[in-house]
């Protein structure tokens, strides 16, 4: 098992995140944490942790592009388990997150596993709960990135591994491409990650968001441009659903 966690200036709440790893009941896995290019102290701070424990590893990406994308593929590049999770040094997981969704992949028709993820603020409060449909296929995303990249884990072991597109959606599109070859996604349909919205993270520019969602359905998956049209649309139905009271409908509404 092979997380990958950049880090960009995280000295803030990084030993948060690798104490939340260090906490999982499922012990067999390695932490790689992708140094890239921070001025504060977070490379001191992970090192306490790895000469502590080596299971985490700091490794120095090469290049630096502004795009999360690139320290994430310089982890997978290096990764050695057989299944592949991702944590920012900001957001946590529960104790159970991995056990939990590990025992999804039983099921030999799953290639990815996820779950539901809790919303909270820079101080930990917490500000609502992310729900998902109870499993996905390749065309199910088209809707909407059900998906978050905190709580998202697939198999190498029938993927190979699979790296995210230095765009603005980088995790949806790496989703795309791990179900577009068949199989579908799980959901535990329990909370087991935290997703920390800071000022970095809420995204200020909503219509480049637009556009990046847009460029996914016309360039990344090639729907013609009214088939893209109508999964744009409603795609902004499905992005209110699952953060609002009503998010217990999406698995009526979407399932394999």
């Amino acid at each position: 098992m092979s997380i990958i966690m950049p880090c960009h200036n995280g000295e803030k709440f990084i030993r948060q995140s690798i104490l939340s790893v260090i906490e999982q009941t499922y012990t067999n896995w390695e932490l790689l944490v992708v140094e890239d290019k921070s001025s504060d102290s977070s490379v001191e701070i992970v090192k306490d942790y790895s000469n502590k424990d080596p299971r985490i590893k700091l490794l120095y990406n090469d290049k630096n592009t502004g795009k999360p994308a690139t320290p994430r593929n310089y982890g997978i590049k290096h990764a050695n388990g057989d299944y592949m999770a991702f944590l920012d040094c900001d957001d946590m997981w529960k104790e159970t997150h991995l056990e939990n969704l590990l025992r999804l992949f039983v099921d030999e028709k799953v290639v990815v596993a996820f779950s539901w993820y809790s919303r909270i603020d820079e101080n930990g409060n917490f500000l609502g709960t992310v729900r998902t449909p109870h499993t996905l296929n390749y065309h199910h995303l088209f809707y909407d990135n059900f998906i978050g990249n905190l709580t998202g884990m697939y198999d190498l072991k029938k993927r190979g591994k699979v790296y995210q597109h230095e765009s603005g959606h980088e995790d949806y599109t790496m989703w795309l491409d791990v179900l577009k070859k068949g199989g579908i996604a799980k959901s535990t349909d329990t909370i087991e990650a935290f997703y920390r919205e800071t000022q970095q993270s809420v995204s200020s520019n909503k219509f480049k968001a637009c556009a990046w969602r847009w460029n996914i359905l016309r360039k990344d998956v090639g729907l013609p441009i009214i088939s893209s049209a109508y999964f744009f649309l409603v795609s902004f139905f499905f992005i209110y659903l699952k953060k609002s009271q009503f998010s217990y409908m999406l698995p009526k509404l979407i399932k394999v």
